[in-house]
């Protein structure tokens, strides 16, 4: 009688168990995402931490660039995009579920550098530019020693690392040495994927830090915060007051307080007037489909963009980001009534 007893019981757990195993596999609602890479470390933190307070939502974030993200979200092989370039109004008019572009942080871009014994390197404005139009060749040219008196400059080659895909990152920084330069406008202009004139290629801000790393009398554009977890040193630009300045979040902020955020929350800082501003920063932009048939996704999604720009600010200026003004913030919040 007991063991047919306590073969019931045994039974009846293992339903449950199995029961609630089941469930749990049943309730898991996965989201995909694919985009930049400017913004990834900060992504991951963020993803990490809501799916680990949220056990039934899994989201897999793919560091792609902000070119194949886009793609992506066109595609709707996705359920989130994201781009350091926003979308542009022919994009968004082939996504028939509409487009939510939604800036949820901010960041630098920053020219890091491989040179040994200088950690305090200046470049002027005509200087960064022309040696990513390849006119500067060498880092003890004239007119690097010119900003940098008392530092003994390498007779050495400057070798530029560029992008290899499409990046937003890419697409900030052209549109910033278009704004400085009357040449490099006319050519490559502004391009998430541009024509360098000069240039070893690497594939997304990680690939562009670990060849700046690893080859001695190199210089590129990432965003500040894998510059600041590898410690590359950065170069202190001139910004359009003349001064020079370093990457901060002070220096980021002063920048980003210029811009003005229209109704569709894309706006630009091409290059800030502020004296105290560093010259190349950016707002960065999760893409969400403004009608989407899963409503439970779409639920997730809008508690997920909340916690973002709200408590997620928090992990921001750790990683080597700018946190959302709180005016920017509130507009994110209001605009997730757009998702539905």
């Amino acid at each position: 009688m007991k063991v047919a007893r306590w073969s019931s019981i045994v039974l009846v757990a293992a339903l449950v168990l199995g029961f609630t195993a089941w469930g749990g596999a049943s309730d898991l609602v996965k989201l995909q995402g694919a985009g930049a890479s400017f913004p990834a470390p900060l992504y991951f933190k963020w993803f990490k931490a809501y799916s680990g307070s949220h056990k039934n939502v899994q989201i897999d974030y793919q560091s792609v660039g902000s070119g194949s993200g886009v793609k992506s979200f066109m595609d709707k092989t996705v359920d989130f995009g994201a781009s350091d370039a926003a979308m542009t109004p022919d994009e968004m008019s082939h996504v028939a579920a509409g487009v939510q572009c939604l800036p949820v942080t901010a960041g630098s871009i920053v020219l890091a550098y491989n040179i040994t014994g200088v950690t305090d390197l200046k470049l002027s404005r005509k200087v960064y530019a022309d040696i990513f139009l390849g006119k500067v060749k060498k880092w003890n040219d004239p007119l690097i020693a010119k900003s940098n008196p008392g530092i003994k400059l390498p007779d050495m080659p400057i070798n530029v690392v560029v992008r290899a895909d499409g990046s937003g990152t890419t697409y900030v920084f052209t549109k910033h040495l278009s704004a400085i330069s009357a040449d490099f406008a006319k050519s490559p202009g502004i391009n998430k994927m541009p024509n360098w004139p000069v240039g070893t290629r690497s594939k997304g801000n990680e690939g562009v830090t670990a060849s700046i790393k690893t080859t001695p009398g190199s210089i590129g554009y990432v965003e500040y915060g894998y510059a600041k977890s590898q410690k590359l040193p950065t170069a202190i630009l001139e910004n359009k007051s003349g001064n020079y300045v370093a990457a901060t979040s002070v220096s980021g902020q002063a920048a980003l307080a210029s811009a003005i955020i229209p109704n569709d929350l894309i706006a630009w800082v091409s290059d800030p007037a502020a004296k105290n501003a560093y010259p190349i920063v950016t707002y960065t932009w999760v893409l969400l489909y403004k009608n989407n048939p899963d409503k439970k996704k779409t639920a997730i999604l809008q508690d997920l963009l909340k916690y973002v720009v709200t408590d997620g600010q928090k992990d921001a200026e750790p990683l080597g980001y700018i946190p959302l003004p709180k005016t920017v913030g509130d507009k994110v919040l209001a605009a997730l009534k757009n998702i539905k």
